[in-house]
């Protein structure tokens, strides 16, 4: 008989959810690896983004403390959910790129189905990661790789969010792979992290040649253990939700599910059903939030990328304000786990400036707590001085 789902509320859920990922209190300042782990990743398409999304969870945190853990290898930028850059700890890095490699799968599924032989699909992904044995930029990993394949390297076009410089490209039988598309490739056999950048470019490195204690994980693991992981930061969720936040097919969300079944509790949020963890259930009933609870979120925080249906996060009248063009997540005000408004901010010459643009009114207490988020931006990126302007509301 199947169980019968716990009915919770979203003030409950809501609260939980801060909680696992450190917005309800800031974890102490030696906490980033824990809470890099707590959020399931930390996107970091823009690093600094990342570096702030952490400021928000951490006390006391700086710049040089991100930069320490990545220097100390105990995090890593990695390639993993919906193909995305995220800061992972280190020791389970292979747990995020193996747990979301049915998409590089799919990437070769692509290939084999223009025309490309198999052989040498898998002999490109082979040179691929033989390149890796230490820290590589683009140039020097296409170089190795088509030494390897006897192929001359290619410049192509690219570099992502309109750029239109040239990059470094490998040839794979009648296709052309600019090196991060091969690095893509790639992940369907091996987990590849980025190195430390040399002369502000970007290296790319196996795990296994830069992660000291490296474990590697079978890939079908790996999609259970994401799955933990994910569902303990985002909880309650559905297999939809879980496809949306990999990349991977709903079909293939709902296969990992499956696998996890005997570990999950249906739950009943305002008359949509949903799962989360047996384990968690407790802490769920236990959860609660001190109104109103501000934080000020950088751009694609994490928080904000769990779901398929975001409306418990902001109202469709306000989701182009948030959702913007080509994937970009807006800054925004969370009041009490929704988003009330976005954000901006700009430095100049000791001065950081804080523009809000509300989505209507704001009491007094949230005025106030956006101007204690705000002083702490400006402690963590080292300003002197700070403005915070609040608009009127629903003008960007």
């Amino acid at each position: 008989m199947a169980e019968v789902a716990a009915p919770v509320t979203r003030e409950e859920v809501a609260a939980y959810r801060l909680t696992r990922h450190h917005l309800v209190r800031r974890a102490p300042s030696d906490a980033v690896v824990a809470v890099v782990e707590s959020m399931a990743g930390a996107q970091a398409q823009l690093l600094s983004a990342a570096q702030i999304s952490l400021s928000v969870r951490i006390a006391d945190l700086t710049v040089p403390d991100v930069d320490a853990a990545l220097a100390k290898r105990l995090v890593v930028k990695a390639g993993c959910m919906r193909r995305t850059l995220y800061l992972v700890p280190a020791d389970r890095v292979a747990v995020f790129v193996r747990g979301t490699a049915r998409r590089a799968e799919k990437e070769v599924r692509w290939a084999l189905g223009k025309g490309v032989p198999r052989r040498a699909v898998e002999a490109a992904i082979d040179a691929a990661l033989g390149a890796l044995d230490e820290p590589r930029t683009r140039a020097e990993i296409a170089e190795r790789a088509c030494r390897t394949l006897g192929a001359r390297p290619r410049l192509v076009h690219g570099g992502g969010w309109g750029s239109r410089g040239k990059v470094a490209a490998v040839p794979v039988g009648a296709l052309t792979y600019p090196v991060v598309d091969l690095l893509h490739l790639a992940a369907a056999r091996g987990v590849v992290c980025h190195g430390a950048p040399r002369d502000g470019e970007p290296t790319f490195v196996r795990a296994d040649a830069w992660v000291p204690g490296f474990e590697d994980v079978a890939p079908e693991d790996a999609e259970t253990r994401l799955l933990r992981r994910y569902l303990e930061a985002f909880g309650p969720a559905t297999a939809a939700d879980f496809a949306v936040w990999t990349g991977v097919t709903v079909r293939e969300a709902r296969e990992t599910w499956a696998r996890a079944e005997g570990e999950l509790v249906p739950v009943e949020v305002e008359g949509a059903e949903a799962s989360m963890l047996r384990a968690g259930i407790d802490e769920l009933s236990r959860a609660r939030v001190e109104r109103p609870h501000v934080r000020l979120l950088p751009y694609f925080d994490s928080y904000l990328l769990g779901h398929a249906d975001r409306r418990h996060l902001v109202s469709d009248e306000h989701r182009g304000q948030v959702s913007r063009a080509q994937g970009w997540i807006a800054p925004v005000v969370l009041v009490d786990g929704g988003v009330l408004g976005v954000w901006r901010h700009t430095r100049r010459r000791g001065r950081l400036a804080v523009d809000v643009t509300p989505f209507g009114p704001l009491g007094r207490r949230v005025v106030d707590g956006v101007h204690a988020e705000a002083e702490e931006l400006r402690r963590f990126l080292g300003a002197e001085e700070l403005q915070v302007t609040i608009g009127e509301p629903g003008r960007t």
